[in-house]
């Protein structure tokens, strides 16, 4: 018997997403495309196909939707954490650190986006600390109490520029991975510049 091309088999193999997983995607393409306010239920239950029974076997609340997005971008922050808190405070961890931290990012794009323009949901529904608990947490792995105000403000940026460079930046034809480089280079640099002054103030 012929096999099927590679590419068909691929697609087989692939796990396709839940139903909540789908009710997710729906969600945030919907809350990102008409905001969070004019987003209802009913209309994530119609672009998907299933009726709001169906959604609140999953989902009692669109307030719970939302929050389902800011539990797992906190899950998978709190991962690289506990990561770099197991490693020795160097520059190698703290650019691990980075490159780590920018993958939580392309996995939760569209839910930076929707954070970034949906600042009144966010405060409604008390999640906003997540985000700064969590950037907290990643900033205390990156530089020390004790530090200069200047490597504790370099190192502050080196989050922060991670995430507004890709999610905020105006676009001029820039691809996501372009974006997604420069805005680690730029993070990683601001780290180093650290590291050398560190090393040129323990030498003299």
């Amino acid at each position: 018997m012929t096999e099927p091309p590679r590419e068909a088999r691929e697609t087989e193999q692939q796990p396709q997403p839940s139903t909540r997983e789908r009710i997710q995607q729906t969600a945030i393409a919907l809350f990102s495309e008409h905001g969070y306010e004019h987003t209802s239920l009913r209309e994530i239950a119609e672009h998907l196909g299933v009726t709001k029974a169906a959604l609140y076997y999953h989902f009692k609340t669109k307030e719970d939707i939302a929050a389902s997005f800011f539990d797992s971008y906190a899950e998978d922050v709190d991962r690289i954490c506990d990561w770099g808190e197991a490693q020795p405070r160097s520059l190698e961890t703290r650019t691990e650190l980075m490159r780590r931290y920018a993958e939580v990012i392309r996995a939760h794009v569209p839910v930076l986006r929707f954070q970034q323009y949906n600042q009144a949901a966010l405060t409604r529904l008390d999640r906003g600390s997540i985000f700064s608990r969590r950037r907290l947490r990643l900033f205390a792995l990156l530089a020390d109490e004790d530090d200069l105000l200047l490597h504790r403000m370099r190192a502050w940026d080196a989050i922060t520029t991670l995430y507004s460079n890709w999610i905020t930046f105006p676009r001029s034809g820039d691809t996501d991975q372009e974006l997604r480089e420069s805005a680690l280079t730029i993070s990683i640099r601001l780290l180093e510049a650290n590291a050398r002054e560190q090393r040129e103030q323990h030498q003299s």
